[in-house]
């Protein structure tokens, strides 16, 4: 099999042959067709998830086919289109597991961060943890839906039930997350990093109604506002444009700073809200819901071999949509 690997933090993916792998017991080898590529995987390369077990490959947004099975997954099939994200295993047994909140387990496993992921030809994951995902749909578009649309869909859930949505940073996540919005008949606001004028063309493209800087007041005081750019001062800002009451929730795994503001932008009632990891029923509510939507996915294909070109092009917001790679 083929690899790309992380060795040490800020160097490039370099490429391995390695043994083909075998699945032990309640694991499958999965047959990689497309893995996107995410920004935490950019967080990963950078060393910001301390988390984060070097070497590793990284990779979370994985379709493929299941290769081989080990003992304790014949609720899978050999050749079956799976798909596999980001929590690649939690214990079951902590308080949180215990409370239906497995995305808090205390003793998890991260595809592509604790785990080898998808920046390979193949990859080893918990079958409890993979997804069938049929036969509809294109492997490189639906790679996306494993975490920028996993999270945008548990981010979404979070803004709670208010009609109009502010959506900060406009890349793989909101601009899927935009369109199931949409479809549960919802208002886009979309607010893009200042001069990204693509974007903006992007976002509207999107359906959003507004589409402007993010440093710029919406035209209107939203009821929640989705923050996926990692970028700690968009929370102020956002903050001021939701209404008394409205909620703010940060998207994403990894943020830069929050600047101190006055209390007075958070008062009347005003929430901050994270989200961590996801659930693997986020997981099936979502990839059943993603088809009733009707969205596109819009992607732009890398080879395997062309990992850092994919994650510079990312970095420096080159990309509409979501990166994907194709080994």
């Amino acid at each position: 099999m083929e690899a790309m690997v992380l060795r040490a933090p800020h160097t490039p993916l370099v490429m391995e042959q390695r043994p083909d792998p075998l699945p032990g017991p309640g694991e499958v080898v999965v047959k990689v067709l497309a893995c996107g590529v995410c920004r935490t995987d950019l967080h990963v390369v950078d060393g910001e998830l301390p988390q984060t077990r070097l070497p590793i490959v990284p990779g979370h947004e994985i379709v493929g086919r299941v290769a081989a099975l080990g003992a304790g997954a014949a609720h899978l099939a050999l050749g079956q289109r799976v798909g596999i994200g980001w929590l690649g295993h939690a214990c079951g047994t902590c308080p949180y597991c215990a409370d239906n909140a497995e995305n808090l387990c205390d003793d998890p496993a991260f595809t592509g961060c604790t785990r080898d992921g998808g920046f390979a030809s193949h990859t080893v994951a918990d079958a409890d943890f993979v997804y069938p995902l049929g036969e509809a749909g294109d492997d490189a578009a639906l790679a996306p839906l494993l975490c920028a649309g996993l999270i945008g869909w548990r981010t979404l859930k979070m803004a709670g039930e208010g009609k109009r949505l502010g959506l900060y940073g406009f890349g793989a996540a909101a601009h899927i997350i935009a369109q199931v919005a949409r479809h549960q008949g919802r208002e886009i606001y979309a607010f893009p990093r200042p001069g990204d004028t693509a974007a903006q063309d992007f976002a509207r493209q999107m359906g959003a109604v507004h589409a402007g800087p993010s440093d710029a007041p919406p035209p209107v005081p939203l009821d929640a506002a989705l923050i996926f750019a990692p970028a700690g001062e968009l929370v102020p800002q956002a903050l001021r444009a939701v209404r008394k009451g409205g909620r703010v929730v940060c998207g994403g795994i990894h943020m830069s700073d929050i600047p101190a503001f006055p209390y007075r932008w958070l008062w009347e009632e005003r929430k901050i809200l994270s989200v961590a990891n996801l659930t693997r029923q986020d997981a099936h509510e979502f990839l059943a819901l993603a088809p009733e939507a009707g969205g596109t996915t819009h992607v732009t294909r890398y080879r395997l071999a062309d990992a850092n070109i994919a994650l510079d092009d990312l970095r420096a917001g080159r990309l509409s949509g979501a990166a994907v790679l194709v080994p």
